[in-house]
């Protein structure tokens, strides 16, 4: 096979290895509830469909309600005693705010013997909120946070300030009923309060910290936004327990086993990778170069994490399809080698594509076609460009969501 088809079978054995499924059932098959207490079960992210259709496979007791909050597309029919709903992202919208008001009407209540199952994966914090400011703000907020090179520990230091939801006020909405938590990681180092803003767990974050980001990054607040900022969120919440079942280390590790299965000696660079996604690209590439000039025989180099995109122009793309264009740039020529990125829930920023994939002739192709690398990245476009030489790399929705895995392949 070729580097290409390689990419293919790479990255659909590193997103199956992933899927939330059988890990969901370990986590609640053995899960133990009052007698006499109801099971009240929420899902909410890009991946809330897949994790309660198999949470309720697997629980010992049956949910008497709940609902599973979702990104538009991503639900795949009924599920019994569940309320479907499809909502926003990664900017939250009017159908997000109803689902979530919902949400809280089915948690309203319970007594102390009551369980709130809690599934949680990334892409909650669009996808579940009640916003303490006017919803034309917070979506502009959540905008310009996203738009401005902004990490996802920042945005959401900022985000669990302005929500009735975030930053544990979820699971003390549900007290004194317990809530257990099972979680998909789509933040680096797994941080339970930062994923999806961590609705049913205590913050770590500040005020200082909070005001820090608006300063460093320009962020234009109302006046009620800014008096929110400065209030503390909640310290302690003692209703709540959490586990985390998948991460991108375990992406990354699949990918590298993937590698190894197709005969190329492999090197898992990092799982932590954060920085401008563009920045990310190069430095892949560059390794690449760097071990094809070195090194005789196939290699592959395997990173992850998530990367960001300091939006400048107005075209279209993803951290990933900007990953691979920068690439490109630096592999120029090269034949032999390819470097490709993808999201691991399929959709990489407003696109239909999961990530992008270049190799030694992408720029070429590019030029043929009067398409400067460098005046494309400048627009943020990098979708069309990819688009032009069959370099996008599309899923479609997968059910999962740990983050970003990007590989470089030495053929």
């Amino acid at each position: 096979m070729g580097l290409r088809e390689d990419a293919g079978r790479i990255v659909r054995e590193a997103i199956d290895s992933v899927l939330p499924g059988p890990a969901v059932m370990r986590a609640v098959k053995d899960m133990r509830f009052a007698p006499e207490g109801r099971v009240i079960l929420i899902a909410v992210g890009k991946a809330a469909w897949d994790m309660a259709a198999s949470a309720l496979e697997a629980l010992p007791v049956p949910a008497d309600s709940g609902m599973v909050i979702t990104k538009y597309g991503h639900a795949r029919g009924m599920l019994k005693n569940l309320e479907i709903r499809e909502a926003g992202h990664p900017v939250p919208d009017e159908n997000g705010y109803r689902a979530t008001a919902r949400a809280l009407e089915l948690v309203k209540g319970l007594s102390a013997g009551d369980t709130v199952l809690f599934l949680l994966s990334g892409g909650g914090s669009a996808l579940f909120e009640a916003p303490l400011v006017p919803p034309e703000e917070m979506e502009e907020i959540t905008r310009s946070l996203l738009s401005s090179g902004a990490d996802i520990k920042e945005i959401n230091t900022v985000r669990k300030r302005l929500s009735a939801v975030k930053g544990g006020r979820f699971a003390l909405a549900c007290a004194p009923a317990k809530v257990k938590c099972v979680i998909l990681s789509d933040v680096l180092g797994d941080r339970i309060d930062t994923i999806a803003s961590g609705p049913a767990c205590p913050d770590d974050t500040t005020c200082t910290q909070a005001q820090d980001v608006i300063a460093r990054y320009g962020i234009r607040l109302s006046c009620d936004a800014e008096r929110l900022i400065k209030q503390e969120t909640p310290k302690r919440v003692d209703n709540a327990e959490h586990i985390v079942i998948g991460s991108v280390r375990q992406l990354c590790e699949a990918a590298a086993a993937a590698c190894r299965e197709l005969g190329y000696e492999t090197k898992i660079l990092e799982t932590d990778v954060c920085c401008e996604a563009r920045e990310a690209g190069r430095r892949l590439a560059c390794e690449a170069v760097a071990r094809q000039s070195t090194s005789s025989g196939k290699h592959a180099l395997v990173m992850g994490g998530e990367t960001v995109v300091k939006v400048m122009g107005k075209g279209l793309g993803g951290r990933n399809q900007e990953l691979a264009l920068a690439a490109a740039f630096e592999i120029d020529g090269r034949d032999g080698l390819c470097v490709f990125s993808v999201g691991s829930d399929g959709t990489d920023g407003p696109t239909d594509a999961a990530g992008g994939y270049a190799d030694g002739s992408t720029a070429e192709k590019l030029r043929a076609q009067d398409i400067d690398i460098k005046d494309v990245l400048v627009q943020n476009d990098s979708y069309h460009a990819l688009k032009a030489v069959d370099g996008l790399i599309v899923t479609g929705p997968t059910g999962t969501n740990v983050n970003d895995v990007s590989v470089a392949l030495i053929g």
